[in-house]
């Protein structure tokens, strides 16, 4: 627990860590009635104010009569020593700079606004009697939020209308305003309700998180079990545990599309509903959960990565669920994976870690292995449930036109369920129509502008785009190389041309297709789920979102159009980030009482991975891959480091780049190898070249060190930019 903070009596100096990009603490003199460690301040800086937070004593290295004293100190609670623990380990494991650390943990807007009563406004029971494209906008966006209250210049900015607009159907009764207070206290969740029945086995890994959050101590559990295995049920009661200590709890979940149907469950748990914290929920909420969970008006938040950062008073159990999601791993900003910081978090606060998968990071399976970890193991599914059957089509038999893509195998078994009245899933992680498009005249392929990556074309949107910088352009009628006419064709696969495919086979049936890019907001994304679990749906055609947690009771039978796309490439993790995406995905089928079958098709069904995923032998797999990678001395039991370097002078980048790998002697001194420099994969996005150094060491070597004095050996140009991801997770 965290001590009473040190106070410093007006005129003192004080240490004041901003969010401005410096390298370093300023100093400042106390204010009038004195500061606390921890305290959020506004600072002069220049001409500007500033936010910061009082670190500790000043450093007393500059002249006094030139230091400014504190503005003011802001009516928000002090952060706590803990926190200022945890972010300066953040820092030095991610090599951050401090600053950007803070902004991360302050991401709220208002913070240093008083507590006072402000309009808010929410969806009305009246419709207006002329509907313009204004006003249709604004009842979309509140529509889309289910409820949710705006300010109102935040429902103007999100419908894309003036204030006037948002007033006028206020007067129309299609709007409602109303007085409510800043920042109120979240509803009281009762952990005493009563709980679903649990199995045998449940019940025990249940009660064995329940005493592990009882004896407030820190420890990490790798909650295994199989897909619809009841994980969540478990581990809402170790959150049932700790709400009833008087603590906080957090449950990370790595789509925001999966929160509308996790918090139902929460809400007939506990009979209210948490705090959220994602880029889902209003900046007035945002604001009312940072202050909230720092008040303890918040007992339980449920969030994206990025709520390890809020100001917790006493955080008791963090839950990372679907641990091994990729989504986990931030990729710009601060480079940090949310399961490792979880872990981080609440060794610091005595909290217990869950890490709940059906299909753990290679990562957790060592450490389990190790010690370090303990498992609990679910090993059949909720309820009558059945797990799926598994079977593979070799698509070196199928003699399929040359613009098919679903087997006859696979479609007769879609017919099947559709004559049973069951859905049927087809899987394909690639989004948009198709991934290239070639000019049949030159061989030109289409490309990024900006970006040296193939265009998508997205023939639902009927534009082109860039899945790297997300630039967009209209079609092409002509070839932009030779100029050549109606010349251009789609080569390959998205879900959109399975879509395509599918509605000509199957021409009487409900298509839904689940990519994230198709839908405007998060709640648009959530609605179309929630109506296929109700059955408004025949055929779901999806991306790797469909395989990340959701519960489709009518659905027994899923395909897999290309089980070996992930195989491809060099990634370490290819193998196995496609095993854990075919199980996790074959485990959408039968999750009721109807039992499922997975079909992956596959020109490879020999390949290891594909023989483990239809053995069902996890085990085996995970053995064989950790063999591998211990042998080659990469993560878990190595260390690498990503170096990406970034300009719009290409041969700038490559000098520094080779600047750097001619003098390596920080890192030769702990035994590290520079691999590079060499372009990256994708050597130019945003008009900025690309050029990457591998650094890869043993697991026990103090990385972190030595890169920092490998780094700052070179003094870099003021337009080129560095980074340094720490275990990268890709290598684009």
């Amino acid at each position: 627990m965290t001590t009473t903070p040190a106070y410093f009596d007006e005129g003192e100096l004080v240490g004041v860590l901003t969010t401005q990009p410096l390298d370093r603490v300023l100093d400042y003199k106390a204010p009038e009635g004195g500061c606390f460690v921890g305290a959020f301040v506004e600072v002069p800086l220049g001409p500007r104010k500033v936010m910061g937070v009082i670190w500790g004593p000043g450093r007393g290295d500059w002249d006094i009569n030139k230091v400014r004293s504190v503005m003011r100190v802001l009516d928000v609670v002090p952060m706590r020593e803990e926190m200022q623990d945890f972010l300066q380990r953040v820092s030095e494991y991610t090599i951050t700079p401090m600053s950007q650390m803070l902004r991360l943990a302050t991401r709220s807007p208002g913070l240093g606004d008083p507590p006072s009563m402000r309009k808010v406004y929410r969806l009305g029971d009246k419709l207006p009697d002329r509907e313009t494209d204004a006003r249709k906008r604004v009842l979309a966006t509140l529509r889309d939020y289910g409820g949710l209250a705006f300010t109102l210049g935040e429902l103007a900015e999100m419908a894309g209308v003036s204030t006037s607009v948002v007033k006028g159907l206020v007067k129309l009764g299609a709007v409602h305003e109303e007085e409510s207070p800043r920042d109120t206290p979240y509803p009281r969740l009762d952990p005493t309700l009563p709980s679903v029945e649990l199995a045998e086995d449940q019940a025990a890994a249940a009660e064995n998180l329940r005493a592990k959050v009882r004896a407030k101590e820190y420890a990490t559990v790798l909650l295994k079990g199989v897909t619809g295995s009841g994980k969540t049920e478990v581990y809402l009661e170790a959150v049932a545990e700790c709400l009833a200590q008087g603590r906080q709890a957090l449950v990370l979940l790595p789509e925001i599309a999966l929160t509308a149907e996790f918090l139902t469950r929460v809400e007939a748990r506990f009979g209210a509903r948490p705090a959220e914290w994602h880029s889902g929920v209003t900046m007035t909420e945002r604001r009312r959960a940072w202050r909230m969970v720092g008040e303890g008006g918040a007992q339980l938040v449920v969030g994206a990565r990025s709520a390890l950062y809020l100001p917790f008073q006493d955080l008791g159990l963090v839950v990372v669920d679907e641990e091994h999601d990729t989504s986990y791993k931030q990729e710009d900003g601060v480079l940090y994976n949310a399961r490792d910081m979880a872990v981080l978090r609440a060794s610091i606060s005595g909290g217990q870690v869950v890490l709940a998968s059906a299909t753990p990071s290679l990562e957790s399976w060592a450490n389990v292995e190790a010690g370090k970890y303990e498992k609990l193991e679910l090993t059949s599914r909720f309820g009558v449930a059945e797990l799926p059957k598994l079977s593979a089509i070799d698509m070196r038999d199928e003699n399929l036109p040359a613009t098919r893509w679903i087997s006859e195998q696979l479609r007769r078994k879609i017919e099947t369920r559709l004559e049973a009245g069951e859905q049927s899933l087809i899987f394909l992680n690639r989004r948009g129509y198709a991934p290239v498009t070639v000019c049949r005249a030159c061989g030109h392929q289409v490309g990024c502008d900006q970006c040296d990556a193939r265009m998508v074309e997205h023939r639902f949107l009927k534009r082109l785009m860039c899945h790297q910088c997300g630039e967009t352009k209209p079609m092409p009628v002509k070839c932009p190389s030779c100029e050549a006419e109606d010349r251009l064709a789609p080569v390959g696969p998205g879900v959109e041309r399975i879509s395509e495919e599918t509605a000509a086979l199957f021409p009487d049936t409900r298509i839904a297709v689940l990519s994230s890019d198709l839908f405007g907001s998060a709640r648009a994304l959530k609605a179309q789920i929630e109506a296929i679990a109700n059955g408004e749906a025949d055929i779901i055609i999806g991306t790797q979102l469909v395989a990340k947690g959701h519960n489709f009771p009518l659905l027994t039978l899923v395909g897999v159009i290309d089980a070996d796309l992930g195989l491809q490439g060099s990634d370490l993790r290819a193998a196995e980030r496609t095993f854990q995406l075919m199980r996790q995905v074959s485990g959408r089928a039968g999750r009721a009482e109807r039992q499922g079958e997975a079909v992956l098709q596959t020109f490879q069904p020999e390949h290891p991975v594909i023989r483990a995923i239809l053995s069902g032998d996890e085990e085996a797999f995970w053995t064989s891959e950790a063999a591998e990678r211990r042998h080659a001395g990469v993560p878990p039991y190595g260390r690498l480091a990503g170096i990406v370097l970034s300009s719009p002078d290409v041969q700038e980048v490559f000098d520094i780049g080779g600047i750097l790998a001619r003098n390596d002697e920080p890192l030769r001194r702990i035994g590290a190898q520079v691999y590079g420099p060499a372009p990256a994969p994708i050597a130019r996005i945003r008009g900025r070249h690309r050029v990457r150094l591998l650094v890869k060491a043993a697991k026990t070597a103090p990385l972190q060190g030595a890169l920092a004095q490998w780094v700052g050996q070179v003094k870099l140009p003021n337009n080129l930019r560095l980074s340094i991801d720490i275990d990268p997770q890709t290598f684009y």
